[in-house]
């Protein structure tokens, strides 16, 4: 299977590279004085637009001369529209010229900016245009647009894919699987939700005939455990299954009484557990996973997922046809007998060699070390990877070398980091930093700088607190090549913000980053803002708290035509305000023309500006 596989991309890189360089050669030489573009035939102009995203196609090309107008329109590559991060005034733009003239040809449509799916589907009745309609992706979506949209796509006869991510709290998923339930093509759902105040979404019986074609679901929500069997029920013919994180409901609900049923397409199955018993998890298997080959497992405290010798006997039992057990189990074991090490060694019994499954752990905290996490390693390819304390000395001889060419997500947890035990992730891209370490000489940056190639990375994420202004600076010095930045914290006190932007270092970041997103979890000052604007300059979206007594002063200074720090802003989330804004605002930015043509709403406790 391997092989097969690798013989297949190797396949596919050969026929890119062939393309590729038939393209070049059949292109003429360019020179100072010659401007050749219009001398490339159709055909290489088609080719060329494969390599590039349909907005900048349209952008770049539709208003040369008639003859590219016609070129872009006709491009195959119109069926498929993603708008992203794009301002208003180019989205109506293109939305008048592209959009509407193609709607029954896109086939694939992604809307990621909370205003636009509003202003495209703002007639329900006018999904019935997109008849070729295979994809639709909807992100950061409001629920009561959701629901409108999806009324809809029950009349559209080839479509099978729907991925969403609703951006405001829901309280019943019964609404949203209702109706998923009634589109009689669908193949492919991936949802995102939260849910309000903690509580878990109530998952209602559906009638019996309730049953979907569906082929691969992907929850990433918190899901109860109580609706699951009843679930899997409604879905006979599916084959992929993740769901982010299943839960036990707060309070003791009746056992649902699982019928019985054979999934006999199941093949893949990727779980979050969230405390929920392995004596139950384990009538899940035995009722449906008979025919499943891949089993991932995230699973927390309950230190009976760490038998070994009662999975070995289910997996003989009930999953004859597994191939890849994934588990990833965090937690202690309390027993007056037996150590956490003497549990786990069952693992490495002759079943798990015998099957290629291994396992290796990690110590989270130096002051907690019999809290563990146990996890597979090979043959299993990770992109994500959390990156927990190592002491001086290996703790025992169980903890095995892993290759992590493949982890393109860094997650690193841990409280200190030991210079001399520091493991490299050659292609990681995005790195997410969830304390602030120590390390025993080097500075963080340094030490970070030896894990990964800082200027890869695109995203950057810190959640703990204590980082300092001037070690953001040094991280974003050594990250050239980001393009979006998350803060949780960000302090300003005790900073002379004068100084700072006279430091050579903000002022090498501020000519050189790439940062285009910005969402700091903090509370600014004006004073603070300009000097935010003034590092990113790029700036196209940011999402920021505001100090209430100067929130008019702050989008009068982010808003003015006249402030070329801004001149690329086009989307502008305050958090957490009082509604009364919103009039305010509006007010402001008509009285003093700030904006001609612009969107404002909340969503949830946000408010949301897009021009």
């Amino acid at each position: 299977m391997q092989q097969t596989k690798r013989r297949d991309n190797k396949i596919v890189q050969i026929s890119n590279s062939h393309k590729k360089r038939k393209l070049e050669n059949q292109i003429p030489t360019m020179n100072s004085n010659k401007y050749c573009l219009e001398d490339l035939t159709n055909e290489i102009l088609y080719e060329i637009f494969e390599y590039v995203n349909v907005y900048d196609i349209y952008k770049g090309f539709y208003n040369l001369n008639k003859r590219f107008q016609d070129l872009a329109i006709h491009a195959n590559v119109l069926t498929k529209i993603n708008f992203s991060t794009v301002s208003k005034s180019n989205f109506k733009d293109y939305y008048r010229n592209i959009l509407m003239p193609n709607q029954n040809r896109i086939n694939f449509l992604r809307l990621s900016n909370p205003f636009i799916a509003e202003i495209i589907f703002s007639r329900p009745r006018l999904v019935f245009n997109f008849i070729h309609l295979e994809t639709l992706v909807l992100e950061n979506i409001q629920i009561k647009y959701l629901y409108k949209i999806l009324d809809n796509l029950v009349h559209l006869r080839k479509f099978y894919s729907l991925t969403i991510s609703i951006s405001d709290y829901i309280e019943s998923l019964t609404l949203i699987f209702a109706r998923m339930f009634l589109l009689s093509k669908l193949k492919y759902f991936k949802i995102e939700y939260q849910t309000k105040n903690y509580e878990e979404p109530l998952f209602t019986v559906l009638i019996e005939d309730d049953y979907s074609p569906m082929q691969s679901l992907i929850i990433n929500g918190r899901f109860p455990f109580d609706s699951f069997g009843h679930l899997l029920y409604c879905l006979p013919k599916l084959q992929h299954l993740s769901i982010d994180c299943l839960v036990q409901q707060r309070f003791d609900t009746e056992e649902e009484e699982l019928s019985l049923i054979q999934l006999k397409y199941l093949k893949y199955v990727s779980l979050h557990i969230d405390h929920i018993e392995f004596t139950k998890f384990k009538k899940i298997i035995r009722k449906v996973f008979h025919y499943v080959q891949t089993l991932r497992l995230t699973t927390y405290h309950d230190a009976a997922y760490l038998n070994a010798k009662q999975w070995q006997k289910l997996i003989v039992t009930y999953m004859p046809y597994l191939r890849i057990f994934d588990i990833n189990h965090e937690g202690s074991v309390k027993t007056n007998t037996l150590t956490y090490h003497d549990i786990i060694n069952e693992f490495n019994s002759s079943f798990w060699i015998k099957n290629r499954w291994f396992f290796t752990h990690q110590h989270i905290s130096k002051d907690q070390p019999d809290n563990v996490i146990l996890y597979s390693t090979a043959p299993y390819r990770r992109k994500d990877y959390i990156y927990y304390w190592e002491s001086n000395e290996p703790i025992c001889s169980q903890i095995q070398k892993e290759n992590y060419d493949s982890v393109k997500h860094l997650y690193i947890c841990s409280e200190e980091i030991k210079d001399n035990y520091l493991n490299y992730f050659p292609n990681v891209n995005q790195l997410t930093i969830k304390h602030r370490f120590e390390t025993s000489g080097d500075s963080i940056p340094t030490t970070l700088h030896r894990m990964i190639p800082l200027k890869q990375l695109t995203k950057l994420v810190i959640e703990c607190y204590k980082f300092s202004l001037v070690e953001i600076f040094q991280l974003l010095y050594l990250t050239p090549n980001l393009y979006a930045l998350k803060l949780d914290h960000l302090f300003f006190s005790d900073i002379n913000l004068n100084v700072i932007k006279e430091n050579e270092v903000f002022q090498y970041v501020s000519n050189t980053n790439k940062i285009k997103i910005v969402d700091f979890g903090v509370w600014c000052s004006l004073n603070e803002i300009q000097l935010i604007v003034n590092l990113f300059p790029q700036l196209e979206y940011l999402k920021i708290g505001m100090n209430k007594k100067e929130i008019q002063s702050i989008v009068r200074f982010l808003l003015l035509k006249t402030n070329d720090k801004t001149q690329h802003l086009f989307f502008l989330c305050i958090l957490r305000i009082p509604k009364i804004y919103l009039k305010k605002l509006n007010v402001l930015i008509k009285s003093e023309n700030l904006l001609h043509d612009y969107c404002s709403k909340f969503i949830n406790c946000d408010l949301c500006l897009w021009w």
